[in-house]
């Protein structure tokens, strides 16, 4: 009993220093590691993103594993919609200008979800994601930023982005396994 309340006890200590760094805004050189490794996460995401779409044959597009749920095409869109609209503005870029805004602007970018479009705009996106981020002047990293309402650091956007798109990959990866197709990665 004594080991299990220690180990809470530094548990919730670190959770709570933890939050207490994360609402705090970083210094220059911690914002620019947080850069450089979101990136790089960003990076690792997309090769996997790309492979696993390139694994699923075109016909399989419109699969979805039941009505009102995004088929495969548009969530590989969806994710490369985030690239583009969620990632700068999570760093406080700019969003691209491809997708139109609002809802409506979501629903019709991912409607066009062919494996050719697929693939074009993921590695586009990609590019995009990283063009906006990597110029990004780094007084601005330093900061916070209103998202969602609440005052953020890049610390905390940068968890919240990356967390969304492992989500999706997961996603991703269960259709594939829902189609018989094994992530190329795991094979």
């Amino acid at each position: 009993m004594r080991r299990f309340t220690l180990v809470t006890t530094l548990s919730i200590v670190t959770l709570v220093a933890g939050q207490t760094a994360m609402a705090q805004a970083p210094n220059a050189d911690a914002a620019m590691e947080v850069r450089k490794q979101f990136l790089a996460d960003i990076d690792t995401l997309h090769s996997k993103f790309v492979a696993l779409a390139n694994a699923f044959p075109a016909d399989k597009y419109a699969w979805r594993p039941s009505p009102g749920v995004r088929s495969v095409g548009e969530a590989f869109q969806h994710v490369a919609a985030e690239f583009y609209v969620w990632g700068p503005m999570a760093y406080g870029g700019q969003r691209a200008s491809v997708i139109q805004a609002g809802r409506e602007g979501m629903q019709k970018w991912e409607a066009a979800s062919a494996k050719e479009e697929v693939l074009k705009n993921l590695n586009a996106g990609h590019d995009y994601i990283k063009q906006q981020i990597g110029k990004m002047d780094v007084a601005r990293l330093t900061g916070t930023q209103k998202l969602f309402g609440q005052d953020m650091t890049i610390i905390q956007t940068s968890i919240i982005m990356t967390a969304d798109l492992h989500e999706h990959l997961g996603q991703l990866i269960a259709y594939a396994r829902m189609n018989g197709i094994k992530p190329p990665w795991s094979q």
